[in-house]
């Protein structure tokens, strides 16, 4: 069950009561719900008891445009009790006079905050004041917006603050929906508690550290700022009331763009200026409310006690510090656990590019990134192979003493077994006596060099965080510099809008802006219930209960799945013009400094921080996110950006508009001319781009993550024998540069092993374990000792097999595993194997790979009938890329989803694989892996059923075994008993071979070496 504190729609508005709250609303009530907690419902459908047909039933359908207001809301009718008075918008002040200059004025035309190369390391873009002075607890606003002729930055309000938008649904990522565990644009969301936009609960096998995944969870886990649903309405409300419901939130701006230092923080959010409201609007009966965000003037100060001064970049605090000078950065507070995490992480990267520079490099076959993170796993793996070890016997006398156990789960100095033996081939025990190298690259004195800083060498000084302002005039780029300002708009419905401040020609950049990337799924809303059992039930994807808000901000194209919305100020308040719009957007142009900083910005290297080169940057490929797919796009939020242009000449005090394209014309005219009580939700639709702003690449293409190789396996088999890496359909890279392939076999191997296991008794065995039939229902964790051919009516008892039903309370799956437990039986199953044509498979792998041999030391059956939250996990690590698990089908179960889940090499994206007959799945050293969630049948739901489906695969791990590796081989194989035949590594070489590179006739039916 998921706690409370993960509960994703807000309390007053779960799954279940939604239809019946705005139901009953639609009466007196409804004034209430939507006047005073009108953000409450942001981003939710709305229903009237029924579909849209019903509704027009009761005369409330479409009518001419804006009609029902002459009925009800109209001077000259009666009127309503809901409507909202008459707005008139203010008028665009356009006085000229001297400009009043405080001592923080910029004088006319000056940028007052720029975009540019952080100063704090490896954080990417940051912002820079172009003040030349804020003083302590003064509004950062009234002096960054720039001055135009008439303003007085200390006397008149802001030219702009920023506005927020609440994230409904926080079921945006895996296990939920989607396929990444973490989506680039949720590094943007302020959540309402650490962690809330993601579900990092269930750490994957072995641990990775969270700082060394190679993408960047940016404010997931901070905790510096909080939004509220229920955020203060006016002055008055100060006074009375105080914000309960908090809200992820969607903060563009200053809030997202500033990065976070713990001891040079220099601003802070005035939380007392923060308002709700519509511009007057009330819902329903305005079209506008519910269509725009009620959420606007976020407004920061400064923390700083000696001021912020221009250059300074701006920082988020973790603690109050001091004021603001010369193009300070500005910084802000992520809290301390974002602190924690990012101090982890700058030391892990310093550490890897300390290593770098000095060549240590201690493999290949896997990319430079991962390969770097694995050697620090390796290590950890390495620290934990035990110095001795329980004999075969031992834990066969503690199976039959009915104390079979996990040995990964006892404590140090536990040591259950009756009998131990050394284990000769521990890591810190191997030297060079041998006349052979040390396979190990770690020291056994401990992890000196995991401690190590490396060359991370983090801020020392505010100085270090000033650029001068020739710097940022010429690597930054300016948003906002006095030509624009945010104000009330006049367009009817429109709520706020932009304004130009002063003059702009035909061909100006109006403005730039940063963009997170989105799927057309991340706006949708569907009902879900945390009070689930499984995890798979939480989320119903067959019922959308509506669209986020953050939709009606976002670009798109009719034609392509990707969706762009703009991260910077002012951007989000720019409204539709249709044919009086005067700027349109274009994306950077060529030489200028955004196509600079967002070509540096987009083709980082690692997803998960920046390296800082942007001065040595070879500015030759302006837009490089154009030539890409659109899921690569996807997972670089805030690295590509957006100009506004004007269309003609735009004089002071007009409304800054952008034409939102046909299809948003239509749909909100659709919106407005129907009743209030006929709309289904409140008006819901993207912003149209230009036709040719989209590239053809981004057009007509799916978002879904593909694995290429095998989506045509059925009618394009491999060649038996071929190993071919998965790769990514829509790039062609590989998903796991070493640990992900598959292998082509013989036709007919399937039905050829299939046959053997039913021959054998294994299958019907698997019949009564997975649908738990009397005598053969086994507790989690349990284990048993059967002989399946006493199911087929043999007169013998045939070869004994040991069954294992796996952490089922723990993880809510009906997983079984089935080994031999008995030397005949382990080779009877090798043999079958080696008969039904396996010996192909060991042979494309070890020649794929250059292996002198490969020895197959562990083989068993998995069976299942359904599954809720399985663990990712890697059978098979640190074994210097000698080692594979691989996976094939026996029997599946038709037209159900993908049963294998891959997991990416950056540690976020798992793909779903289908098995498919005559076809192995190998997983190599890290290759992350788990069963997928799935529900074929449920005893304690379905009771018996005899023939009820159920799915089997086989897997055998097979390896080069030498000296480099055969201590960490055995801690694998040795961790969860009984792990029957753990003998066979006492010595080397291994007492089999079962295929090798010179002779070529070893097989696993007639093994080389020496015969056990």
């Amino acid at each position: 069950m998921v706690p409370a504190s993960r509960m994703k729609l807000h309390p007053i508005l779960n799954s279940n009561s939604i239809a019946a709250v705005l139901v009953v609303g639609l009466g007196g009530l409804f004034g209430y719900l939507i006047g005073y907690y009108a953000p409450i419902i942001d981003g939710y459908e709305f229903h009237n008891g029924g579909d849209n047909t019903k509704a027009s039933s009761n005369n409330f359908g479409s009518i001419a445009e804006d009609e029902w207001e002459v009925v009800g809301c109209d001077d000259s009718g009666p009127k309503n009790p809901h409507c909202a008075p008459r707005w008139e918008p203010e008028e665009a002040d356009t006085t000229t006079t001297t400009t009043i200059l405080g001592d923080g004025s910029l004088p006319i035309g000056q940028c007052g905050l720029y975009l540019a190369p952080s100063s704090i390391p490896y954080a990417g873009l940051g912002l820079y004041s172009g003040s030349p002075f804020i003083p302590h607890e003064h509004s950062v606003n009234e002096y960054i917006g720039g001055t135009f002729p008439g303003y007085d930055d200390e006397s008149d309000p802001p030219l702009w603050t920023d506005l927020y938008v609440p994230i409904a649904d926080s079921y945006k990522a895996l296990p939920y929906r989607g396929q990444q565990r973490f989506p680039s644009w949720l590094q943007y969301i302020w959540p309402e508690e650490p962690g809330a936009m993601s579900d990092f609960d269930t750490k994957p096998f072995p641990y990775i550290p969270q700082h060394m995944w190679d993408f960047d969870q940016g404010l997931d886990s901070a905790d510096g700022l909080d939004f509220f649903l229920d955020d203060y309405i006016d002055e008055a409300s100060l006074e009375w009331r105080t914000p309960e419901i908090q809200v992820n939130a969607f903060v563009p701006g200053l809030a997202s763009l500033v990065n976070h230092h713990s001891r040079f923080s220099n601003m802070v959010r005035i939380r007392s200026k923060s308002r709700r409201d519509y511009v007057g609007q009330v819902a329903p009966w305005q079209a506008g409310a519910g269509a725009f965000t009620p959420h606007h003037n976020v407004e920061f100060s400064v923390t700083k006690k000696g001021g912020i001064h221009e250059g300074m970049e701006l920082v988020r605090p973790d603690y109050i510090l001091s004021s603001i000078f010369d193009h300070l950065l500005f910084l802000l507070n992520y809290g301390d656990a974002w602190n924690r995490k990012n101090k982890e992480k700058l030391e892990w990267i310093a550490f890897n590019n300390k290593k770098q520079k000095q060549g240590v490099r201690t493999r290949e076959g896997f990319v430079d990134g991962i390969a770097k993170k694995w050697d620090h796993v390796d290590k950890r793996e390495l620290k934990n192979c035990p110095k001795e070890l329980p004999t075969e016997q031992a834990k066969r006398d503690r199976l039959a003493e009915g104390k079979a156990a996990d040995s990964s789960e006892f404590k140090d100095g536990e040591k259950p077994y009756s009998q131990y033996r050394d284990n000769d081939f521990h890591p810190t025990s191997w030297s060079t006596n041998n006349d052979t190298a040390k396979p190990f690259s770690w020291s056994a004195e401990g992890e000196d060099d995991d401690n190590d800083d490396g060359d991370f060498k983090d801020v020392q000084h505010y100085t270090e965080i000033i650029k001068p302002l020739s710097w940022l005039d010429q690597n930054g780029v300016c948003l906002s510099s006095g030509k624009l300002k945010v104000g009330t708009s006049p367009i009817k419905y429109a709520g706020r809008g932009l304004f130009s401040t002063t003059s702009i020609g035909e061909g100006e950049v109006v403005l730039t802006s940063p963009l997170i990337a989105m799927r057309e799924e991340d706006f949708i809303i569907y009902k879900t219930d945390s009070t689930q059992t499984f995890v798979r039930d939480i989320i119903d994807k067959t019922i959308v209960v509506g669209q986020e808000l953050l939709l009606n901000y976002a670009f798109t194209h009719p034609d392509s799945p990707l969706h762009l919305v703009p991260n910077a100020p002012l951007a989000n308040f720019i409204n539709h013009g249709g044919e009086e719009a005067n700027v349109k957007v274009r994306w950077p142009t060529t030489g200028s400094n955004s196509a600079k900083l967002f070509q540096w910005a987009y083709k980082q290297e690692h997803g998960d921080h920046f390296d800082n080169d942007f001065e040595t940057t070879n500015f030759n490929d302006p837009n490089p996110w154009l030539k890409d797919h659109p899921i690569d796009v996807m997972e670089r939020s805030g690295k590509l950006a957006l100009e506004y242009v004007a269309l003609r000449d735009i004089e002071p005090g007009e409304e800054i508009l952008l034409d939102y394209g046909e299809l948003w014309q239509t749909a909100w005219k659709e919106h407005k001319k129907q009743h209030p009580y006929a709309r289904s939700a409140y008006f819901r639709h993207a912003i149209g781009v230009p036709s040719e702003l989209y590239p053809d690449n981004w057009l007509h293409v799916s978002d879904k993550y593909e694995i290429a190789e095998i989506q045509d396996l059925e009618n394009n088999p491999l060649v038996p024998g071929k190993a071919m890496p998965m790769t990514w359909a829509h790039n062609g890279k590989p998903v796991g540069s070493k640990y992900a392939y598959v292998v082509g076999l013989e036709k007919g191997f399937s039905d050829k092993f299939l046959e053997y296991s039913e021959k054998k008794g294994v299958v019907e065995l698997y019949r009564k374990l997975l649908t738990e039939q009397e005598g053969y229902h086994l507790p989690s964790d349990g284990f048993g000792v059967y002989h399946p051919a006493t199911l087929l009516n043999s007169t013998t008892e045939g070869d004994a097999f040991f069954a294992h039903r796996y952490h089922s309370t723990a993880w809510r799956f009906n997983m079984h595993f089935v080994a031999a437990w008995e030397e005949s039986a382990r080779k009877d199953v090798l043999k079958a194997l080696g008969d039904a044509g396996f010996d192909i498979a060991l042979k494309g792998i070890g020649e794929r790979f250059g292996y002198d041999n490969m020895t197959c030391f562990h083989a068993s059956y998995m069976g299942v009938t359904h599954c809720d939250k399985s663990k990712m996990h890697s059978d098979i690590y640190a074994t210097d890329d000698k080692s594979w698990n691989i996976v094939f089908p026996i029997i599946t179960v038709d037209g159900t989803d993908p049963e294998l889940d891959v997991m990416s090499e950056d540690m976020n994206t798992v793909i779903g694989v289908h098995y498919l007959k005559d076809v192995a799945y190998a997983m190599g050293d890290f290759g992350f892996h788990q069963t997928r969630p799935n529900k074929y049948y449920d005893p304690d739901e379905d009771g018996v059923q005899n023939d009820a489906p159920i799915r089997v695969v086989f897997g055998t791990y097979c390896a080069q075994i030498d000296e480099t590796n055969i201590a960490m081989i055995r801690h694998i194989y040795d961790g969860d008993d009984p792990a029957p035949f753990a003998d066979q590594f006492e010595t080397l070489p291994m007492k089999e071979i079962h295929w090798d590179r010179v002779s070529g006739t070893s097989t696993l039916a007639s093994p080389g070496g020496q015969r056990i």
